[in-house]
């Protein structure tokens, strides 16, 4: 990518951060996951055959990295996170845990729902068995990459809120991950921003902005990928 191009795919606010201008604040713009990755993955050409290793967060994620390691002849495996859910609406969540155990609260979150002690440790004790499920599941007995030389591509479906972006982006830290770069199809502007400082690279095909984003609305077929469909994916990889 010449200079030029480069100066035109920088997304606004960070230098590190990479999108496509005629898809800003657009929404529908993929068909599915498998072709938000097939765009991501043209984004990514720098990488083609190059020594990394990309990272699906599971579950929805998974299908996203799945073409970008196909098409750039990179391997594919999981970086397992979850949400910390509130206990009366389990789709928002309060924090995240990571697949070595790494636990962030949004302390702000914690503060204005009155959480308690009690429901905060139920709630990561939860968050934590799932995470330690799906990392046996999904990789089995295989051991984890050698990060410390090598880019990391850590991939999910999109962004909202940058919060369990950055709880995996600390867990790869902890093992010694030399360079992360994210890809994510879509995001919110204010989350990339905010998780920009902490790795190499950022690139976001979608970025979006204003009140009520929501990661779906970036895709015409939009569903709850379930275990089973990440199990299949990676299977062909192994």
């Amino acid at each position: 990518m010449d200079q030029g191009e480069d100066d035109k795919r920088k997304g606004k606010g960070s230098d590190n951060i990479f999108d496509i201008p005629e898809l800003r604040n657009r929404t529908g713009i993929f068909k599915d996951r498998e072709h938000a990755g097939l765009v991501l993955s043209k984004m990514l050409t720098s990488y083609r055959d190059y020594d990394a290793v990309v990272f699906g967060i599971p579950a929805g994620g998974v299908p996203v990295a799945a073409p970008i390691a196909s098409e750039l002849g990179l391997n594919l495996d999981v970086a397992v996170v979850s949400k910390i859910t509130l206990p009366w609406n389990t789709e928002a969540g309060y924090g995240a845990v990571a697949f070595d155990g790494t636990v962030q609260l949004n302390q702000g979150i914690v503060s204005r729902m009155g959480l308690t002690t009690e429901e905060i440790r139920e709630g990561t004790e939860k968050a934590s068995s799932k995470v330690e499920r799906r990392f046996r599941e999904f990789r089995g007995g295989r051991s984890f990459p050698d990060v410390k030389k090598r880019p990391a591509i850590l991939v999910d479906d999109g962004i909202a809120s940058g919060f369990t972006m950055m709880v995996a982006v600390e867990a790869l830290k902890k093992r010694g991950a030399s360079k992360i770069v994210i890809a994510v199809p879509t995001a919110h502007l204010q989350a990339l921003e905010k998780v920009a400082p902490e790795v190499s690279e950022i690139y976001c095909a979608n970025i979006r902005g204003g009140w009520g984003f929501a990661v779906a609305d970036a895709y015409q077929n939009w569903y709850d990928v379930d275990e089973g469909e990440v199990s299949a994916i990676l299977k062909e990889f192994i």
